[in-house]
């Protein structure tokens, strides 16, 4: 079944630039557009979508908050964020918002379209180096005093799933923390797994906010 996408962006041409590279994909189906993130949400009440690649300046309603109020649905798309601005605070806010990703509008197609597939698969397509990066820059916002980590179910998870979330926090890939930990990969990844399900997270971009904001990692990716 083809990944069914919806286009966000306030520039008609660049929605068509959009639709023409992805129907040239048998795995993609472009079956909704809007203007702007009031039109998204309209649009999206009746219309099955998998992935939405969403604007972040667009008139009435902004792509951050549309992220918001989309990912807060039941069973949301998920949403993939472009823009032409290559400034962390939008990067920032709409992975906050719930968005599986982050990219500039001036990505290669081939890599454009393999964020789509990744992101409809349930992979994040911020690369954790970059998550990071973005936190640190921001850690004047989070919360770094060393306490206890605040959320209700952070004590639900073992010895092992905390240590796999302080590395995947650092920025660590799957690889690299079977190496650190010495563990099959496979088992890193169901590690993870456990993670995003107790703590009711979407993936791994989510595992890096939380992480830094109940000061389970620190700025400069040190554990708390």
């Amino acid at each position: 079944m083809a990944i069914r996408v919806m286009l966000v962006d306030d520039q008609v041409l660049l929605r068509t630039g959009f639709r023409m590279v992805l129907a040239a994909q048998p795995d993609m189906e472009v079956v909704a557009e809007a203007g702007d993130g009031a039109e998204a949400i309209e649009v999206l009440r009746a219309t099955a979508v998998d992935v939405v690649l969403m604007d972040v300046r667009m008139p009435r309603l902004d792509g951050v908050e549309a992220t918001r109020r989309i990912c807060a649905q039941a069973d949301p798309p998920k949403v993939l964020i472009l823009t032409t601005f290559d400034l962390d605070e939008y990067a920032f806010s709409g992975l906050k918002a719930g968005a599986s990703g982050f990219m500039l509008k001036d990505v290669p197609p081939a890599e454009l379209l393999s964020a789509i597939r990744s992101v409809h698969s349930g992979d994040a397509v911020v690369a954790p180096s970059t998550t990071r990066r973005l936190l640190d820059r921001f850690s004047p916002m989070l919360p770094s005093s060393g306490k206890e980590p605040q959320h209700k179910h952070i004590g639900k998870l073992t010895g092992r799933e905390r240590e796999v979330m302080m590395l995947v926090a650092q920025g660590l890939s799957n690889g690299e923390i079977a190496a650190r930990l010495v563990l099959s990969e496979a088992t890193v990844k169901t590690h993870v797994g456990r993670i995003l399900t107790k703590l009711a997270l979407r993936d791994r971009v989510q595992v890096v906010v939380l992480a830094y904001e109940t000061g389970l990692v620190r700025a400069g990716g040190q554990a708390g």
